[in-house]
């Protein structure tokens, strides 16, 4: 955070504080107490992870990065009332063989194609 301008560190003490905002109000979509309560559990852990997580970037365009899926990631979850990631729905290695240069096309591709609120998730979880 030390390279931050005080804008940006604005913008992202903002954005931490609205996911605690949210988390608070927050309603599962089945409206069981005890989905609400592991759905609000798992808003603040994943906050506090990917926060701290990323606390020590000092790269703009990495930092921009990162607040670009966490805004997709506040706006999935308010719009689909679904606090996890959303699943990309492309084949698991459908055409590739097990190896060569087909299975690294394959992979590139899905790497290329991974949605910005997804960027973080499979370092996380």
């Amino acid at each position: 955070m030390n390279s931050m301008t005080p804008v940006t560190r604005q913008q992202v003490l903002g954005l931490y504080r609205k996911i605690f905002r949210i988390a608070k109000k927050w309603q599962s979509a089945s409206g069981q107490i005890e989905e609400t309560i592991k759905e609000k559990d798992y808003i603040i852990n994943e906050a506090q992870t990917l926060f701290r997580k990323n606390k020590n970037v000092t790269d703009p365009k990495l930092i921009k990065q990162c607040i670009e899926e966490c805004e997709a990631r506040i706006e999935i979850g308010l719009h689909y009332n679904i606090p996890y990631p959303r699943p990309i729905h492309l084949p698991p290695m459908g055409l590739a063989h097990k190896q060569g240069r087909m299975l690294r096309h394959q992979e590139k591709l899905r790497k290329i194609s991974k949605p910005i609120y997804l960027k973080s998730h499979d370092e996380v979880s």
